[in-house]
């Protein structure tokens, strides 16, 4: 298995929410295991997802349009979305792209999980 195929997408349950994590580089092999995981994760029931970009250094186009798709889908079904732990490289993408207009974003996984179960302000890039 090469280190491209090595990276699994893991995430973990907590109730109705789900927190996803990116892995260090969103492409496309990697971006169809977190849109998998996303639907999967959605069928399953939940109805809030935290995608956690912690270790997340590139996002690709192709990353980009996957995101996308993950976010039509939580849509499609009356759920949240939170992208947390997004560095500065990669939300001046997300803005220049647009994703911004689309997704809440939070500072970090606690932010976003007690942003679920406290609804409050939703947090953006660069407040």
């Amino acid at each position: 298995m090469s280190d491209a195929e090595g990276s699994l997408v893991h995430s973990r349950n907590l109730g109705d929410l789900a927190v996803v994590y990116a892995g260090d580089y969103l492409n496309k092999l990697s971006g169809e295991r977190i849109e998998r995981e996303c639907r999967k994760q959605l069928d399953d029931g939940c109805r809030a997802l935290v995608i956690n970009f912690k270790e997340t250094e590139l996002v690709n186009s192709i990353g980009v349009s996957i995101l996308l798709g993950v976010i039509d889908a939580v849509d499609s079904v009356g759920a949240k979305l939170v992208f947390s732990d997004v560095n500065n490289h990669t939300v001046e993408l997300f803005e220049m792209l647009g994703l911004t207009r689309h997704v809440a974003f939070a500072a970090d996984e606690s932010e976003a999980v007690a942003a679920f179960q406290d609804p409050g302000p939703v947090v953006h890039p660069g407040n």
